[in-house]
Parts: structure tokens; sequence; C-alpha cells
């Protein structure tokens, strides 16, 4: 089966090694990978170097936020490596969003690049109601995931990153064009591990994902290809390509 860019698949290793190993297994059943904080600072540019040579799709998951302009200069430096995608936090806020946008394409135009796609973490998969709680904001985490997005949008990012629970009411606040990465993912039967707030890739897709980031239920499991085949297929199933 050809692979589909829908599905991303999670690096999740402590190792340049490990990753690689699970690359090559996978082969052409995959082609967007997402390297997060733990093989980023383990294995650097080298990472994505390997993937960008195997023709792979990368989207740099390093969830940044500080201050406009430190968020703006690394992202600067970032964009060099060539990735698909890179990532900010939300509550970073506008100015730092805009900052961002603006680091990003201008460092692309310079260097002869295409923009990496530029997409906002609203509030992690891994919350649940009751950690929620503990922070102390004013509305449920359904309405601050669509409130953040609709602040990316306006800020100029392309996207968001936000659970497949709330990607609905996203579509419907910020159109067809918006990005909508999700994270939480996991096939029938499979572990939910540290995550909360899941659904399955059909559902996901149903309920107006762009893009799925499923990790374990693939790179942990002995038949990887055929697991990725699977996901792919379900994606496939609800139409759409």
């Amino acid at each position: 089966m050809k692979n589909d860019d829908r599905l991303i698949v999670a690096l999740d290793f402590p190792t340049m090694e490990e990753a690689i190993k699970t690359v090559l297994e996978l082969g052409d059943s995959v082609s967007y990978y997402k390297v997060g904080m733990e093989l980023y600072y383990a294995a650097g540019a080298p990472m994505i170097t390997f993937l960008k040579n195997e023709g792979k799709h990368v989207f740099l998951d390093l969830k940044l936020q500080d201050i406009p302009n430190t968020v703006a200069k690394s992202l600067s430096v970032l964009t060099a490596l060539g990735v698909d995608m890179m990532n900010v936090h939300a509550v970073g806020g506008g100015e730092m969003m805009k900052a961002a946008v603006t680091a990003v394409r201008d460092t692309a135009a310079k260097l002869g690049k295409t923009a990496p796609k530029l997409i906002a973490v609203t509030v992690l998969t891994s919350m649940d109601n009751v950690q929620w709680s503990e922070l102390n904001y004013a509305k449920p985490i359904a309405e601050q995931v669509v409130e953040l997005a609709k602040l990316a949008k306006k800020s100029g990012m392309d996207g968001v990153v936000a659970s497949p629970q709330e990607a609905s009411a996203i579509r419907k606040a910020c159109g067809d064009k918006f990005l909508i990465v999700t994270p939480g993912v996991r096939p029938a039967r499979a572990e939910i591990n540290d995550q909360s707030r899941i659904a399955t890739p059909m559902w996901a897709m149903k309920n107006g994902s762009t893009r799925i980031v499923v990790g374990r239920p693939i790179t942990q499991v002995k038949d990887k290809i055929m697991a990725a085949q699977n996901i792919v297929a379900e994606i496939r199933g609800v139409g759409n390509e």
C-alpha cells in the first residue's frame, strides 16, 4: 500500500540509532516523521539531515515558548534545517506567534527555501479535566482550545496542534484551510499510554483533523509496516484524499 502523508509517525527515541533503525524498517510505508524534544536533544540536526536525505517530510516538534524575540531568533535558526513543519505554544501569546511567523517566512525567503508550516500547540493531549482544574483557567478545555486556535489564526499561524476531540469545533471556527494536527490518536485496542483526550484514526479524520500523529502503536510493535498500513487504510476509508 502507498504511504499517506496525513500519517505522521513520532520518532520518540533517546538515540539516533534507534530512530534510524525504525525509519529503515518502515521504508516506503511512511513518508512523514515527527522529531520531538527527546530525539532532537539527543541527535540534533544530523537526524533531520538523515530524514531529508531519505526523502521524508519532517515535523520538528519542539514546542517553543519564550519572549517574542527569543522565539523568533530560535525559529530562524531552525528554519535553515529545511523541515516541513514546526510549532510553538499558543499560550505564548499573539505577539510571540506573530514574531514567529515573520521570522520563519523572512528566513526562508532569504535562504531560497519553502517556509515550513508553523502551527501552535493549544492544550496538550495528555491533559485531562483533573489536571486542567489545577491550572484555574476560566473556561473548560474544549472552549480554551478553540479560543487559542482562533488566536493562532489571527496571528498568522498555519494551524494548530489539538486533540481529535476538539478538531471539529476548531474546523468550524477557523475554516477548511487551517491545519489541525492531532496527537493522541490510537487504533482500536491499542494502549492509551500517557494520553487522555484520544480517538481512533478514522474518528480523528472524520472530526476534521488534517494530519494525525501516531507513535508507539507503530514504533513499538513487531510488524511496524503492517501497523502503519492499517492506519493508512483507516485514514483512506474516510475519503477526501
